[in-house]
């Protein structure tokens, strides 16, 4: 049965929650939940070797690529080594979603233009704290993807024969 007085949602927002639940950070929500982002939402575009932000920086946003592909990238001495290209419906700056804290690699745009949806880490915080059970569905995604990216880690240095101290990642 349809509920009257719920709230309705225009054909442009329909699209934006199919693009987001399509989103790793965002596939647990429910449209309703999604909707609590749309007012917090900027579409920002990039041009060819943009930086959008480099290591070290404070984690402001969070971004998905709605057009374009995104380089990130690790500084060793002075040269740039590619990790990751995010494409289209991918999302970086996911540390974003913690507090205080500051980027881990460096965001280059790397195609001729890039569309981003860019959500600032304060909209986040606000949300979170209004809404538990949102903060608890992406908390869980963010923790997936971490232990995705550990599990990789781990390949790979299995598969590199030990040339680099794995040790180091469990310092202070």
């Amino acid at each position: 049965m349809i509920n009257p007085f719920s709230k309705t949602f225009t054909a442009t927002e329909h699209a934006v929650f199919d693009f987001l639940s399509q989103v790793k950070f965002f596939e647990r929500l429910k449209h309703g939940e999604m909707a609590r982002f749309l007012p917090t939402i900027h579409n920002r575009k990039y041009q060819k070797d943009e930086v959008v932000f480099f290591r070290n920086d404070p984690s402001q946003a969070l971004y998905v690529v709605r057009r374009g592909a995104i380089r990130l990238t690790v500084d060793i001495k002075e040269s740039f080594e590619t990790i990751l290209e995010v494409g289209k419906g991918g999302a970086f700056g996911e540390n974003s979603l913690l507090e205080n804290t500051k980027r881990i690699y460096t965001a280059i745009v790397d195609s001729e233009e890039a569309e981003l949806m860019v959500i600032p880490h304060f909209s986040v915080q606000e949300i979170f704290e209004a809404h538990p059970k949102i903060k608890a569905k992406m908390m869980t995604s963010l923790s997936e993807f971490y232990n995705q990216n550990n599990q990789k880690l781990f390949k790979s240095y299995q598969n590199s024969f030990g040339f680099f101290n794995l040790a180091q990642m469990f310092e202070d």
